[in-house]
């Protein structure tokens, strides 16, 4: 039984804690005695709790998070009920802000805010000799990477086969937009480029083939992002892929020569747009050159095969829905793949929290605390903004709807056409989850036929939602487009449906 057990509540199984590897290797002499157990939040707080106390640890190291703080405050207070020798030490980017409040922080025995990979063995080794600090919560220092010992060797076989596997070249960003923990994390800390890299080819001969680098501004540094660009390309192979997030407004030249050479499938990029309105920028202090941006965004569409996660945040001050709403048609007409809408959250330490009384910013007290009215968007129209996330993820990202969306949403904003389809789905049904594929197709076709009037264009969006429900190996045609005549597809012999690249996508938002 391990003296040290580092657990976490992950968001999804294929979600790898990326932090716990960090912990343990660089916990010396003490990482024989510790050991990594990840649950999932769809656990019940029982269920994590029996599981840890089987373990019977003498430490128990808790990585807590925005998604995972619910379910872990309910297995603090029980841990500390049935295990009350137990000594609990909190960390993470929840904890790390605003302790003094939070109920977790209250139950537990210590909390270490900022980067624990160098406190933690600290805290550890005091605890096992029998020291027990005064001090409830301890502040740790940002590490230089030369301190730590990287921790890719700790994904195993599983990990490798199953799961996202996260990497960094570096920590930190030198942007300082308040919505975002980010940019309390400055300077930017680069690893060694040589070592990482052989750990990267290590992963890569051990069988890994998906890799999500964390660092927050991978192209901010010209002759790191080429070098690991052309690292990948030395060593492509026809199931790798990339997920980097990338600086929308700086794409030079060494950059772009690479990124075209890699071929569809094996690049994604994470751009945080969040806003296009000027005014809005100015008021979060968000430096970004809109012009550049869009340049860069019609570049990587019109020039690669990079598959494009744009992220744009709605709720967020001097925001109203029309300003929102053409942001993301201005953002749609560059063509990025996926426009991941997020309603802006509260996040611990934020200097978002400025503009509370001036913009009436109302906000829920319960993780994930998203924004629930401001002064401009009252409380219902941003329910309606949250509906219209969820549809547009469902609908839209997912790309079920690839041939037939673009009929739906064209002649006028996509985002009133969107949020038009929003507004009725949710009027039928009630709901925004667990509703079946093959049901939404058949209400997607049911407000189509009340905003579609002229037969052959109906006809058109009929065939062009078929051939979307026949993307995944269907050939039957649905009965509520009997009418059109479309015919039935032959079924190939030996048909078998096949994972695509999307659910690589998926997987590593």
């Amino acid at each position: 039984m391990p003296e040290i057990l580092l657990a976490t509540a992950n968001a999804r199984y294929s979600h790898a804690s990326f932090g716990l590897r960090y912990l343990l290797a660089n916990l010396g002499g003490l990482a024989e005695k510790a050991a990594i157990a990840e649950y999932e939040i769809s656990k019940s707080p029982h269920e994590i709790a029996e599981a840890i106390v089987a373990q019977s640890p003498r430490i128990l190291g808790l990585g807590v998070y925005i998604w995972n703080v619910r379910v872990l405050t309910e297995v603090v207070a029980l841990l500390k009920r049935v295990r009350p020798d137990l000594t609990i030490v909190l960390g993470g980017p929840e904890v790390s802000h605003e302790a003094e409040t939070q109920e977790i922080v209250g139950l537990a025995d210590f909390t270490i805010q900022g980067e624990a990979d160098l406190e933690f063995p600290k805290l550890c080794a005091s605890l096992l000799e029998g020291r027990r600090p005064l001090m409830k919560i301890h502040q740790a220092q940002p590490p230089h990477f030369h301190e730590l010992k990287l921790p890719y060797s700790l994904y195993d076989s599983e990990d490798i086969a199953h799961r996202v596997i996260y990497v960094e070249a570096s920590r930190g960003c030198p942007f300082t937009c308040e919505f975002c923990l980010s940019s309390l994390e400055i300077p930017v800390r680069a690893a060694p480029l040589e070592p990482f890299l052989q750990e990267m080819d290590h992963l890569l001969k051990r069988g890994t083939r998906q890799f999500k680098f964390v660092d927050r501004t991978f192209n901010l540094n010209t002759r790191v992002g080429t070098t690991i660009l052309q690292f990948f390309l030395d060593r492509l192979r026809p199931d790798l892929f990339l997920h980097f997030e990338m600086i929308p407004d700086r794409l030079p030249e060494e950059l772009k020569s690479l990124i075209r050479r890699f071929p569809a499938g094996s690049l994604q990029f994470e751009v945080g747009i969040q806003s296009l309105n000027p005014e809005v920028q100015a008021l979060i202090s968000r430096r970004q050159d809109n012009t550049k941006t869009v340049e860069n965004l019609r570049w990587l569409r019109e020039n690669t095969a990079v598959h494009i996660h744009a992220d744009l945040i709605a709720g967020l001050p001097g925001e109203t829905l029309e300003s929102f709403g053409k942001g993301f048609d201005s953002l749609r007409g560059l063509g990025p793949q996926e426009i991941q809408v997020g309603i802006l959250k509260r996040l611990r330490g934020t200097p978002i929290i400025r503009h509370d009384a001036e913009w009436k910013m109302v906000y829920s007290p319960q993780a994930p605390y998203e924004i629930l009215s401001t002064k401009l968007i009252p409380y219902a129209e941003m329910c309606r903004l949250k509906r219209f996330a969820r549809y547009w993820d469902m609908l839209g990202n997912s790309g079920r709807l690839a041939r037939s969306l673009p009929l739906l949403l064209a002649g006028e904003s996509a985002f009133a056409r969107f949020l038009r389809l929003s507004d009725w789905l949710w009027g039928v049904t009630g709901q925004t989850h667990a509703i079946a594929l093959t049901r939404s197709f058949e209400l997607v076709f049911q407000h189509a036929r009340e905003q579609i009037t002229h037969p052959e264009r109906l006809r058109e969006f009929a065939q062009a939602l078929c051939d979307d429900y026949r993307q995944d190996g269907r050939t039957d045609v649905p009965g509520y487009l009997a009418e059109f005549d479309i015919p039935p597809l032959p079924r190939p012999e030996g048909h078998r449906r096949q994972a695509t690249i999307r659910q690589a996508r998926h997987q590593t938002s």
